[in-house]
């Protein structure tokens, strides 16, 4: 019987020590990590990996709900996959179990909670967009790519897929910039 933990951040410049930390402090002796959208279960192999892994008696733990996922019926499905291998899921904060029934019912709850708050994020969002752009002070999500760079790398010589090596992006990502470039020539 073994306590695995699984962690999850959504960007590559969150910190996952917050977490690891809670879940070794609860007696997980695997932790397995990854920063990847919770949105879907779509390239979560470290997630994979932790179901794949376990076996009758062990014990899926996560720090919080939405670290399994963002959306409940996926929630549900991997609690399910978990039960399956006769496994338990424990999430921390609150601490829920499916070692009881009535662990079952709070998860769903939380679950159903959780995707509601994030439509209700999104649609603020939406609003604010909406009115930011009304009053002409909207300017779109911030660049993280340096085009700049870009520009500079092509020109010394470089090819789209060396660039994307050196500044950390996809190739298809220096084609736009560079397209963009001769655009406004």
């Amino acid at each position: 019987m073994a306590r695995i933990g699984y962690a999850r951040v959504s960007s590559i410049d969150q910190d996952l020590d917050i977490q690891i930390a809670k879940l070794k402090a609860e007696g997980c002796e695997i932790v397995r990590s990854e920063k990847i959208s919770g949105g879907s279960r779509e390239g979560r192999v470290e997630l994979e990996t932790v179901i794949q892994f376990l076996r009758p008696g062990d014990e899926l733990m996560v720090a919080r709900l939405d670290r399994l996922g963002r959306d409940t019926r996926d929630v549900l499905n991997l609690i399910h996959e978990c039960e399956q291998r006769q496994a338990f899921v424990t999430v921390l904060d609150p601490h829920v179990s499916t070692r009881g029934e009535m662990g079952h019912v709070v998860l769903t709850v939380l679950g159903m909670v959780a995707q509601m708050e994030r439509r209700f994020i999104k649609e603020r969002q939406r609003e604010g967009i909406q009115q930011a752009k009304a009053h002409g002070v909207y300017k779109g999500g911030k660049r993280k790519l340096d085009r700049n760079q870009v520009r500079a790398l092509r020109a010394s010589g470089l090819g789209p897929s060396e660039i994307a090596l050196q500044v950390g992006c996809s190739r298809m990502q220096v084609y736009r910039v560079l397209s963009e470039s001769s655009e406004q020539l």
